[in-house]
């Protein structure tokens, strides 16, 4: 068992979202589904909580009911280590169905939540000693909502940025 496990509070839409998360990520699966007794929110047999993991990290969705207070917001992202612009590109447009596309390889899902599809490559340009190398890449991340590595290969190189 992993010692922190992220905690998802949806109105009532923890079993979709994690039904759906499941479908996006490989590796992936529910592990456990968890039903309100008798006295619990919304009555007897309404899915309290889902157990799942996304490539062998377990969440825990759970469904709280509406509260404004307890809203997500990008100050609580999911962060994605891409391996290729084949990976940024199928994970920007399945989890980005129904929601928001915002700057800098972040996205807003369709229940809320905010993740960051980041190429694993980006760390490495951002920490380049060569601090006008970085700068360049970091302004043309930028200017991006998807991130697209070629672009930012070329930032790197000082063919724009």
């Amino acid at each position: 068992m992993q010692k922190i496990t992220p905690f998802l509070w949806f109105d009532d839409q923890a079993e979709q979202a994690a039904a759906f998360y499941t479908s996006v990520f490989e590796r992936s699966k529910i592990v456990d589904v968890m039903h309100y007794p008798d006295a619990g929110e919304g009555g007897k047999g309404r899915v309290m909580s889902v157990t799942f993991e996304l490539d062998g990290q377990t969440f825990i969705a759970l469904n709280g009911g509406p509260n404004p207070q307890f809203a997500f917001s990008p100050a609580m992202s999911l962060f994605i280590h891409c391996r290729s612009q084949e990976e940024v590109d199928a994970l920007w447009q399945r989890l980005g169905e129904g929601g928001e596309r915002l700057q800098c390889g972040w996205l807003r899902d369709k229940f809320g939540v905010t993740w960051q599809v980041v190429p694993t490559v980006l760390g490495g340009m951002l920490r380049d000693e060569d601090h006008e190398r970085a700068a360049r890449v970091m302004r043309a991340m930028m200017r991006m909502c998807k991130l697209d590595i070629a672009q930012l290969q070329r930032a790197y190189e000082g063919e724009g940025g």
